[in-house]
């Protein structure tokens, strides 16, 4: 108990003091999330809601081939565990070591032999000739400098008819579309400041853009509560979507 509590602080403490990173993306990942990556996904789990909906719910058919960008520590694919078997492969592509270290022992202690871990800028990534029948950013695509870009590689790498499923962190514009959700000016203004801390960086034009690549299937907002933050809760959505 006396543990997990040091723990959640530690995270907490990451998340809520700014901090001055030097280097280029991956040495700033490196240092950010080195102290935290045995810890990771203890915090994680009650603030990343959604990813356990977003994955089994994600269409991927027998022998598929599956991408998780920005997987880090491979918690995901413990969702997809239950037609591992039936899966050609799985690949967790991340830019942090040390969360993919995290990633290759679950791998190992699981005894998965059709996932790896791979590190890779997910805007560059190079899949095998075979196209990809499913991709997933979860809680990632905030955390990509060059988000289009990471859809567009996406949208490259899925064969037609392929899935997409993203859930994410995200505040609404002032004046939202028909039928999408408007947030308050308090929460327009202090979750993407409090979470680029982290350099976490939440952006409407995330859902524009999917939404605009990719034929809808499913999408969802909806509210997380943060850990200890006197339940304060933050907006996040999920989509499924499919190539044109």
């Amino acid at each position: 108990m006396i543990h997990a509590l040091l723990s959640d602080a530690t995270t907490l403490w990451n998340l809520v003091i700014p901090r001055r990173y030097t280097g280029g993306h991956a040495e700033r990942l490196r240092a950010f999330y080195a102290p935290q990556g045995e810890s990771y996904d203890n915090f994680r789990e009650r603030l990343l809601v959604g990813r356990g909906q977003m994955l089994e719910a994600l269409p991927i058919q027998a022998g598929g081939k599956v991408l998780d960008m920005g997987g880090g520590t491979g918690r995901s694919v413990e969702w997809l565990e239950d037609r591992l078997d039936d899966l050609s492969s799985v690949t967790v592509v991340d830019l942090c070591e040390p969360l993919l270290n995290v990633a290759r022992q679950r791998i190992a202690t699981r005894g998965w032999t059709n996932v790896q871990a791979v590190c890779a800028d997910v805007t560059r990534y190079n899949a095998p000739a075979e196209s990809i029948d499913a991709i997933a950013f979860s809680y990632s695509l905030t955390m990509i400098p060059n988000w289009v870009e990471a859809l567009e590689r996406a949208y490259d790498l899925l064969k037609p008819g392929g899935s997409i499923g993203v859930v994410d962190f995200y505040v609404s514009r002032k004046w939202p579309e028909p039928g999408m959700r408007r947030h308050s000016s308090a929460a327009r203004l202090v979750w993407p400041a409090w979470f680029s801390h982290s350099n976490v960086f939440l952006n409407p034009a995330h859902i524009d853009l999917l939404r605009t690549r990719f034929r809808t299937v499913r999408f969802e907002e909806n509210m997380a509560t943060v850990p200890y933050l006197l339940g304060l809760k933050v907006p996040y959505y999920l989509f499924i979507g499919t190539k044109r």
